[in-house]
């Protein structure tokens, strides 16, 4: 069964890249009592390790930032400027609420020029991210006692259920987050078949770069990374265009913009979800990367890496839909992955 308010309460802690010390903290609230240990790196990757049958080192990662604003200017009047961090559609900026991370939370809204003011070739193009900007409401002497450059934005949308599916702001990557605390204490009588090391990483958003840090630090044979991914059906894509589907179960990674997964992996994560009946669906995604890449290339010599993604709507919007379903099959999967790792074969052929 989904903890409901917990998943809620994991997309809505912000965490911009690199400031992620707000969601870090929840989820080692949640997570400490079922590891040996726990530790946060000099990046804030939240490190939680738990003894094994082996000491092989398996990683599995899930990214904890979402993507996010950083303030750049407040102009005379208050009105605040900023830079993202991370992929948008600038489309989808407008009639949007925010929340500014300064002395206090402060909301404020996307705001642009109205329509009704606009030229007719103004009216036609597409709108960029420059001609967006934040209104607190406030005087520009109460904006500047409370913010300044620098100082977070995150995206304010709550988390709902529609039917069977989850709606929420950052799904991306937070529902996987979850997922991997969800996995941890599932295996609180168990011990796992190699040394685990879950691991909640930083700034993924903006290039991977808490995953690189960790896997030069951890060093593990072998790497399972959390994601989401693609769920591009939906009117308007062709059946060669959907990537993965909603409620057709876990999607095992065979490759990404970035990474090839180890075919080993692949294999192995399918003799997985056949023997213990989990639906699984496969994922070619041909653009866009994951911290799968980060995580299998700065091992010592390479890992033995692959990725259990959860399908997703609406990527990068602040409606993200995902599957209950699906997320259960890929929970289910990534437990018992790790209670069978150490004993696969992983010989090459």
């Amino acid at each position: 069964m989904i903890d409901i308010k917990v998943l809620e309460k994991t997309t809505q802690v912000p965490g911009a890249p690199g400031f992620e010390y707000r969601i870090r903290n929840y989820i080692k609230s949640q997570i400490e009592a079922y590891v040996d240990k726990i530790s946060v790196d000099a990046m804030g990757n939240l490190i939680a390790f738990k003894k094994g049958k082996s000491s092989k080192k398996t990683l599995v990662a899930a990214h904890m930032d979402e993507i996010s604003f950083v303030v750049t200017h407040i102009d005379d009047d208050g009105f605040i400027k900023f830079h993202t961090l991370g992929g948008f559609d600038p489309k989808t900026l407008t009639a949007q609420r925010v929340i500014i991370h300064g002395k206090k939370d402060i909301i404020g809204v996307m705001g642009t020029r109205p329509i009704h003011i606009m030229s007719a070739e103004e009216r036609n193009k597409n709108p960029k991210v420059e001609d967006y900007y934040i209104d607190t409401g406030l005087t520009a002497k109460e904006v500047k006692k409370q913010i300044e450059i620098g100082n977070p934005v995150t995206r304010e949308r709550s988390f709902i259920q529609m039917g069977d599916m989850l709606n929420s702001k950052s799904l991306d990557n937070r529902i996987c987050c979850y997922q991997l605390m969800e996995t941890l204490k599932k295996l609180k009588k168990r011990k796992p078949s190699t040394d685990l090391y879950a691991v909640f990483t930083v700034q993924e958003e903006i290039g991977i770069r808490g995953a690189t840090a960790v896997a030069s630090g951890v060093n593990p044979d072998y790497v399972i990374n959390l994601d989401v991914t693609l769920a591009c059906d939906v009117p308007g894509s062709a059946p060669h265009e959907k990537i993965t589907e909603l409620g057709k179960g876990a999607a095992i990674k065979v490759l990404d913009g970035m990474t090839i997964c180890d075919y080993r992996m692949v294999e192995f994560m399918k003799s997985v979800a056949k023997k213990h009946k989990v639906d699984r669906q496969l994922e070619v995604l041909p653009k866009g990367g994951t911290d799968t890449a980060g995580l299998q290339r700065h091992a010592q010599g390479g890992s033995i890496a692959g990725g259990i993604s959860i399908p997703c709507r609406y990527l990068h919007q602040v409606i993200e839909m995902a599957s209950k379903k699906d997320l259960e099959q890929a929970i289910s999967l990534l437990y018992h992955c790790l209670l069978e790792i150490g004993d696969y074969n992983w010989a090459h052929k």
